[in-house]
């Protein structure tokens, strides 16, 4: 029996691109696209976490598996209404699936998922390897800092995560991947901190574990896809989806 739950936290009032989840690659919208690829993992069931009716709308008819929680600052505390509501009696680790990246690869799913049981870490994440100098300075991808220089076995520490280029790359830096997973005592005890200041400042919600000294682990993703944060994204993805 899987002991994981895969939740996508979703919402329409995305600061930076406003209605994406709904926004169309291939005639589907883009939630539907990342509830495909989660699905194709097989690590567990999948549910998409969201305040707004034309997103649970939207999953439902392309037969996914969604319901509607409370308005939220962050997307954990979006997943853990929803599983707290599903309660699964059977459940040790809800992987947090961001909702807009419809590039995930199911094989990076999978690997997060036997590193994270394998280990018995509190909280796991994927980084992939930058190749591009344009990458640390791009204030929309997210990088992180690791304690050692990551490969396809193992799972490092996380040491920092960023925005701007601030930090030197001669350090372990890697291009963040918007998934995590967390083992579900972890889950209820990191939303029950407050957010810091450091969260805040940077918009990276990550940084309230490391403020509390929880550890984030991280392991290597195959590649980073392109995550939907700005028009040009969009644009971006949709050639590259609509073309295969």
């Amino acid at each position: 029996m899987n002991k994981t739950i895969i939740i996508i936290p979703s919402r329409m009032s995305a600061t930076r691109l406003k209605g994406k989840p709904l926004l169309k690659i291939n005639n589907t919208p883009i939630i539907c696209h990342v509830v495909k690829k989660a699905k194709q993992a097989n690590v567990g069931d999948v549910i998409v976490a969201t305040e707004d009716k034309e997103i649970l709308d939207a999953v439902e008819t392309n037969g996914g598996k969604a319901f509607l929680t409370k308005s939220h600052k962050t997307g954990t505390d979006r997943i853990y209404e929803g599983f707290k509501k599903l309660n699964p009696s059977n459940i040790e680790y809800v992987i947090n699936l961001q909702g807009d990246e419809p590039m995930i690869d199911p094989l990076d799913i999978i690997h997060l998922n036997d590193l994270m049981l394998k280990s018995n870490s509190d909280i796991g994440t994927l980084a992939a390897e930058i190749r591009e100098d344009s990458i640390l300075k791009d204030e929309n991808i997210v990088k992180v800092i690791t304690k050692e220089q990551l490969n396809s076995k193992n799972f490092t520490e996380a040491l920092n995560f960023f925005r701007k280029n601030s930090l030197l790359k001669s350090f372990n830096i890697y291009h963040h991947i918007g998934i995590y997973i967390y083992k579900t005592s972890i889950l209820e005890k990191f939303i029950n901190f407050k957010q810091t200041k450091n969260e805040i400042d940077n918009r990276l919600e990550q940084l309230r574990a490391l403020d509390n000294n929880i550890k984030i682990m991280v392991g290597l993703a195959k590649s980073a896809p392109i995550g939907v944060d700005t028009k040009e994204d969009f644009l971006a993805i949709k050639k590259i989806m609509e073309y295969k």
